[in-house]
């Protein structure tokens, strides 16, 4: 009724037409029989509703058609129809009727409706903020423009700085209002394992979880100074979370397209990847899509003092920065190495670890950061040549730290967790157009040699990487070239740019195709039944027995068993 209207109404708009003319409140007068002259683009339009009605019955036959090949849901297409009555004329007439007929028929908030979207994470909202907590705050700010947004942690220590949206810590007893407030649940780390009513009275909540972090492989390494029986449970402890997040959400996110490849084999492992699943999306980007760690979309300006006053370091000394915290599953101690061969030529080179002491604390304290300090020690490079700065740079100040230094580093060893991190301070890099010297073997390591933002080294590698410094740091014609192509390849990982697909799926938020209750398949495949049955089973016991006897057979069937149990569990 709204678009007939709106018809009519561009009509007379487009014809200068009065449409009071004949309205019975100008008063009754003598009939008048004489034509009305109505121009042929007023007549155009309501000939063409006249039309309409003469067409009904072929256009509902052709409908049917259409709606009996359909693949989409009217979900599907709902976010194509944000402006569902979009305005095409600029006539100040037909402009009113406009917003006239979006108030009275609701249209605006049936198309265009705000989701009430809760951000849950586990790390500490404060001043000084890690990773998970940063990425958390800036999805809960980017859906913020369009959405009623809560974010919530589960860590005590939250005070955190003014924003556009509420902001709470709560335990995990505390957990159960907000979710039931929310349409839409953003999560991250161990945070699903706090909240079990998303498993349970509120498992049809939609719920996103954030992958980010493979933090199982951050175990392996972390884990190597620990006992054999404990390093096994912490990992199937950490494995079993994110089994968890995997087979409970709806959209999953992670960081690259590495970890792209990686959280696919395991969702098939899951079972995730279903025939369901695949028809309704050939290629899953619908489940799982890539959402990188991201950077102001602003460049950095500086607001106060940085490195080389809090620290003492000469204007004209040349600054190597390592910004963020000092890990297992990093290579301080060849860093360390590297700028000592280096100090030996140039005297006046700097190392600048950011922050030491993390500001969650939670997170325990690594023994490489102990080493390394021993190490420069012992090197007698501490507070010389290496500097260690213990309290975390608060994140509203740290460019002023970056824009002090001359080039940005990243050491890590050679091995699983390497392959498929993303090291979310190299993108504060990128933000302040430091060189990048970093060691191969990951995504990041990819974009430095491909967009030539720098210099890619072997793992420990010293006096490779000394080597590297040295080019990043006084070859000022090679450093300029670095400087102006990262400004490119910044804009590629502003957050705007970087959060899209989670902004897409938020306005139109919908379960994954595998957990709609009551489903069918989209494409119909007729069941096994009788002796095909029969001898499909056969077959597959005879794989089972050749591949590993009769306990590989057992593992078999109670993992099929348990399946079953599984799909009868979420359908009913």
């Amino acid at each position: 009724p709204a678009a007939l209207a709106l018809a009519v109404r561009r009509a007379t708009a487009r014809g200068e037409l009065d449409p009071t003319q004949l309205d019975l409140e100008h008063g009754v007068g003598p009939i008048e029989s004489g034509a009305v002259a109505i121009p042929r683009t007023t007549l155009a339009g309501l000939l063409a509703i006249d039309q309409f009605v003469e067409l009904l019955p072929s256009l509902g036959e052709s409908r049917a058609v259409e709606q009996a090949a359909r693949v989409r849901t009217d979900a599907d297409l709902l976010p194509l129809l944000r402006k569902a009555l979009e305005p095409a004329y600029p006539l100040p007439r037909y402009l009113a009727a406009h917003d006239i007929l979006v108030e009275a028929f609701g249209i605006g908030k049936a198309f265009g409706q705000r989701r009430k979207i809760l951000v849950l994470t586990g790390d500490a909202l404060t001043e000084r903020m890690a990773g998970p907590a940063i990425r958390a705050w800036n999805i809960a700010l980017a859906l913020a423009a369009e959405h009623d947004v809560h974010l919530v942690t589960t860590n005590p220590l939250a005070t955190p700085p003014p924003a556009p949206f509420r902001v709470s810590a709560g335990k995990f007893r505390e957990l159960d209002a907000p979710i039931a407030w929310a349409d839409v649940v953003v999560l991250q780390g161990h945070v699903l394992e706090l909240a079990p009513s998303l498993k349970k009275q509120h498992s049809g909540k939609i719920v996103v979880a954030d992958l980010y972090d493979p933090m199982h492989l951050e175990l392996l390494e972390q884990g190597k100074g620990v006992a054999d029986d404990k390093r096994a449970a912490d990992l199937a402890g950490v494995t079993r979370v994110l089994d968890a997040q995997l087979e409970r959400g709806d959209f999953f996110l992670c960081a690259s397209e590495r970890q792209r490849h990686f959280w696919l084999g395991h969702l098939a492992a899951m079972g995730r990847l279903s025939p369901r699943l695949y028809d309704a999306d050939p290629t899953t980007q619908s489940l799982l899509a890539v959402v990188p760690f991201g950077l102001p979309a602003e460049p950095p300006v500086r607001t106060g003092p940085g490195l080389r006053s809090s620290l003492g370091i000469g204007g004209t000394d040349h600054v190597v920065l390592w910004a963020g915290g000092v890990y297992s599953w990093f290579d301080p101690l060849t860093l360390v190495r590297a700028i000592d061969r280096l100090r030996r030529n140039r005297g006046d080179v700097r190392l600048v670890f950011l922050g030491m002491k993390h500001p969650n604390p939670e997170v325990a304290e690594m023994d490489i950061g102990t080493r390394t300090i021993r190490l420069a020690d012992s090197l007698g490079l501490t507070g010389k040549h290496v500097y260690f700065n213990e309290q975390w740079v608060p994140y509203h100040e740290r460019q002023n730290w970056l824009l002090d230094a001359n080039c940005g580093v990243t050491t890590h060893y050679e091995h699983v967790e390497t392959t498929f991190a993303f090291r979310t301070r190299v993108l504060d890099y990128l933000w302040a157009g430091l060189p990048i010297v970093t060691t191969d073997g990951d995504a990041f390591a990819d974009l430095v040699r491909a967009e030539r933002l720098g210099v890619v080294v072997p793992a420990e590698d010293d006096a490779a990487l000394a080597k590297a410094l040295e080019k990043a740091l006084y070859d000022e014609e090679f450093a300029a070239g670095c400087v102006e192509r990262l400004a490119v390849v910044a804009q590629r990982f502003a957050w705007p740019e970087a959060l899209k697909p989670l902004v897409e799926f938020c306005r139109d938020p919908r379960p994954a195709a595998d957990r709609l209750p009551g489903s069918a398949d989209l494409v119909k495949t007729p069941s096994v039944r009788g002796r095909a049955m029969l001898r499909r089973d056969v077959d597959l016991v005879r794989e089972y027995l050749a591949a590993g006897g009769a306990s590989e057979l057992a593992r078999r069937v109670g993992g099929r068993a348990l399946k079953v149990a599984k799909q009868r569990l979420r359908r009913g």
